[in-house]
């Protein structure tokens, strides 16, 4: 039995978060966050090389994925990253940890750049695959060039009903599609894959998305709770607990180069490319690595 067969459910803020845990319960705890389509089991070789070094590993479902579920049917299916980042302060609060290591990618590493970034006090280190994530709605609406345009397609998609559903209908070919094109030298099997699409069963799992998508590009309207903090994020505030980036060298998805939000991490920071054919979901391609920089900005404390 691995902890991953061992999902837990705790009351946290707006949500019931499923979410599984290893290690001494005395350790630093370390936050792993999975981003979208993938799910809780993109750590799965991450969390042993943690255990074993110590540390305490808490590994949840984000809103809209696995067992994690709304604890109230008249609560907004919401997407917004600052809602997102105050799931992960409340579900800090739930199991008592004051403050922890955060590290994840996509939906994930924007989370935790949120977190990192507007309660410093609750993050002892950052690892961002792709870096510095955060922006505002503004930023959503100024067109790109039209390669950069082609590789976010899904999110024009998504803008629509028919992408609504579209991608409702076909969660899965949708999920299979997005890791292959964002990890193009990735070989998983198909238990793999269907151990994790698995959690997009989840009932406000299209919801999420669809908000998420369209809110970035200001065709979905935020909740006022929300409000001050996202207006301070896309005032773009700098990460100053010890962070590192990383990237691999074959990440297929939209990610923009190192040096421009290097300046973001005004801490003790670090910038990884990790090489071998790595694409996007880089935890569950280079565990090795993931760990690595974790245990160093641990270290780093």
């Amino acid at each position: 039995m691995t902890p991953f067969d061992d999902v837990r459910q705790v009351d946290a803020g707006v949500l019931n978060v499923g979410y599984v845990q290893a290690g001494p319960a005395d350790g630093d705890t370390v936050i792993l966050l999975h981003g979208w389509p993938y799910d809780i089991h993109s750590f799965v070789d991450v969390v042993p090389l943690l255990v074993d070094a110590g540390q305490r590993v808490v590994v949840p479902y984000l809103r809209g994925y696995g067992t994690t579920q709304f604890r109230s049917d008249d609560t907004v299916r919401n997407g917004e990253p600052a809602a997102m980042g105050l799931d992960l302060i409340a579900l800090m609060d739930a199991l008592d940890i004051d403050t922890a290591t955060l590290a994840g990618f996509d939906w994930g590493a924007r989370t935790a750049d949120v977190v990192a970034a507007l309660w410093p006090e609750r993050c002892r280190g950052l690892v961002s695959v792709s870096g510095y994530l955060i922006d505002g709605q503004a930023s959503g609406a100024v067109p790109l060039p039209p390669k950069a345009e082609l590789s976010w397609w899904y999110q024009y998609y998504f803008a629509t009903e028919r992408g609504r559903t579209g991608y409702d209908r076909n969660r899965r070919e949708f999920a299979r599609l997005i890791w292959h094109t964002a990890s193009p030298k990735w070989t998983f099997d198909d238990a793999t894959f269907a151990r994790s699409a698995a959690a997009l069963d989840n009932p406000d799992h299209v919801d999420i998305v669809i908000h998420n998508y369209r809110w970035r590009l200001a065709l979905a309207d935020g909740e006022p709770r929300y409000a001050e903090w996202e207006k301070r994020l896309a005032a773009k505030p700098a990460i100053t607990v010890p962070s590192i980036s990383l990237e691999g060298d074959a990440n297929g998805a939209p990610h923009l180069d190192p040096g421009v939000y290097a300046k973001q991490f005004t801490g003790r920071y670090e910038h990884r490319t990790v090489g071998g054919g790595v694409g996007h979901n880089l935890p569950q391609e280079a565990p090795r690595a993931f760990a690595e920089a974790v245990l160093d900005v641990c270290a780093q404390r």
